[in-house]
């Protein structure tokens, strides 16, 4: 891994301030677009304007043994494997998601997409979907991938909300068979995340994820009798703490959505990693309030935290010219990946 010391100095005092965070040394300085300045313009931008390359992208269906399956869409093969999740709302189709498994291709490492249960082009058979600690597919997943063939080596990268999922595994499951794991703008604590998508410009996120979930949830329980609200009421649903009330919570077992947000956060299991972890994470997240990041002595001893003082949620968008971004996050990735999966 190349290393150097990042974020600067002046992100290491805003790291500070949002909960004495110790940065770590990671691959390449980030350094933002200059034409893109601000969290919301580095959020925004890529997840709205970019046109990411369209790597081929082969299907499977991996049946579970609860009766239900995942869709993985599997990319170029290549030495070792990367097991990719997207983020609440994403699939395979999310840019994000095609630009890091473009960037793998490249460089002659294999990877597979994860979607969540019913977050592919299918609806899933059970009433459960998926949510921030809902680790027991990946699991899964990474059992049967080892079993397949024990002598490649794994890897793990979690975007969003598919970071917490990654981050309380590895907690829960110390031995998991993973080389090396990336989580990438993770919403360490729910309820504050929530609150931040209630408030302000939050609200036009808010209303992006909503638009996918809800389609997807009204598009699953219009064929079935068993959905905890009428399919009707699922599409008037305008906030997330209300989805999350209304079929989040029910589904998977919590009381309520403070219920849910209490037990399934990932912050308050951080100290229990010990596999090698690299947490990419901006400290002007929009989505992810800094003071919600953790403390230094709160991550285990395999965890580095590599910050940078800008680069919004799921953004970290470079380039010099003016509409002809460079899209770091990609190459960071793969940088931290490539030498765990070179065997």
């Amino acid at each position: 891994m190349r290393a150097r010391r990042w974020p600067s100095q002046r992100g290491r005092r805003a790291a500070s301030q949002g909960g004495g965070v110790r940065p770590a040394a990671a691959p390449g300085a980030f350094r933002p677009a200059w034409w893109l300045p601000g969290r919301h313009a580095q959020t925004v931008y890529p997840a709205l304007l970019r046109r990411p390359p369209r790597p081929p992208l082969a299907p499977e269906i991996l049946e579970l043994p609860d009766g239900d399956f995942l869709e993985l869409a599997w990319g170029p093969p290549g030495r070792g494997l990367a097991v990719i999740g997207h983020g609440l709302g994403g699939s395979a189709d999310s840019a994000y998601i095609r630009g890091v498994v473009a960037e793998l291709a490249r460089r002659g490492i294999g990877s597979v997409v994860m979607h969540a249960r019913g977050a592919g082009r299918h609806p899933n058979r059970h009433r459960r979907s998926y949510h921030a600690a809902a680790w027991d597919d990946l699991e899964t997943l990474v059992a049967a991938l080892s079993a397949r063939d024990p002598q490649r080596p794994l890897a793990v990268v979690g975007f969003s909300l598919g970071g917490s999922m990654l981050l309380n595994w590895l907690a829960e499951r110390g031995d998991t068979p993973v080389a090396r794991a990336v989580a990438v703008s993770v919403p360490f604590e729910l309820d504050p995340c929530t609150t931040a998508l209630e408030r302000g410009l939050g609200r036009i996120y808010q209303a992006y994820l909503l638009r996918r979930l809800r389609e997807l949830a009204a598009r699953k329980f219009e064929a079935r009798a068993d959905s905890p609200v009428p399919a009707q009421r699922i599409r008037r649903i305008r906030r997330l703490r209300e989805l999350d009330d209304l079929l989040t919570a029910p589904l998977h077992g919590f009381r309520d959505s403070a219920d849910y947000y209490r037990q399934a956060s990932c912050r308050q299991r951080l100290g229990a990693i010990r596999q090698p972890t690299t947490v990419v994470h901006a400290v002007d997240d929009p989505i992810v309030p800094a003071a919600t990041l953790p403390a230094a002595g709160e991550v285990g001893s395999g965890v580095e935290l590599a910050l940078t003082e800008r680069g919004g949620h799921v953004g970290f968008v470079a380039g010099a010219v003016p509409g002809r971004p460079r899209y770091w996050l990609d190459g960071c990735i793969a940088d931290l990946l490539e030498p765990a999966l070179a065997g």
